[in-house]
């Protein structure tokens, strides 16, 4: 299935032969007063805090793609999600995937969003400890998925605990919404009813292991751009029955390259900032 489609020291690249951006070489926060700055797509973050290894209900995963940080605002929504799940999931733990980088901006690889630091992916499967979550989730190889391999229904591994992990970041105010795969949304849609928190799950290919959370454009960043407003109602009628539907699933890809807004101007000086 589809995926969803910025001198300081070097980090490594996120995947082999992956090209290196000037954000992706940078391996230090930008000082200053935490914000962020333009959308998920074409911005960058100063003043980023740095989600631990590990700690209260979570492991960090992947470190060394050195993409383990965020506003503020983010580590504190990461924390606040792990603490709740793991409280009432038998102490298991969350693994948490790829935030931003140091500075925000294009990555070298997997992601044309996670640019302004208020995106976090955060795996379905939850783990028994930080070791496990470490040494069972290498580079090549993700958590398993929701979604059965026909495409139609979710797998024999969707439970209880990827229903209350989903509620419990849906539900949580500084989120805007969830990208997760129409198989998980039309589950929840159909064991759910008419709940609210519905509305913030947007379907998206790929997002059958993970669930890609955008937290809102926090107070105090006046150049943050906050995405289109979600449409109202729960989105489990007619816009989400066309994710089945035999145009959805053949899509003809373009021949012309997406062109992408420029990150604001403010940017290049959080990128040669000290």
């Amino acid at each position: 299935m589809l995926g969803i489609l910025f001198s300081i020291g070097l980090v490594a690249a996120g995947s082999a032969g992956a090209a290196e951006t000037r954000w992706s070489r940078v391996d230090s926060v930008a000082s200053g007063r935490a914000e962020t700055i333009g959308g998920p797509s074409n911005g960058c973050l100063r003043g980023a805090w740095a989600l631990a290894p590990s700690g209260n209900g979570f492991v960090s995963i992947r470190r060394h793609r050195n993409r383990y940080y965020g506003h503020p605002e983010t580590i504190t929504f990461v924390r606040e999600l792990a603490e709740t799940v793991s409280a009432r999931a038998g102490g298991q733990l969350i693994m948490v995937g790829d935030l931003a980088q140091p500075r925000g901006g294009r990555m070298a690889s997997s992601h044309v969003s996670h640019q302004n630091g208020l995106d976090v992916d955060v795996w379905l499967s939850l783990a028994e400890s930080p070791r496990e979550a470490w040494n069972g989730t290498p580079e090549a190889r993700d958590p398993p998925s929701m979604v059965a391999a026909n495409g139609l229904e979710p797998s024999h591994r969707w439970g209880l605990p990827q229903r209350l992990l989903i509620k419990t970041a849906a539900t949580h105010p500084a989120v805007d919404r969830i990208l997760v795969n129409p198989v998980i949304k039309r589950t929840l849609c159909r064991s759910e009813g008419g709940a609210s928190w519905l509305r913030k799950l947007r379907p998206w290919w790929g997002h059958d292991a993970h669930m890609h959370v955008r937290l809102k454009c926090p107070s105090g960043s006046l150049e943050c751009k906050q995405q289109g407003p979600v449409p109202a109602g729960s989105g489990c009628g007619s816009q989400l029955s066309w994710w089945f539907s035999e145009e959805a699933r053949s899509p003809k890809g373009s021949s012309s390259p997406r062109s992408r807004p420029s990150p604001p101007a403010s940017c290049e000086l959080v990128l040669r900032a000290p």
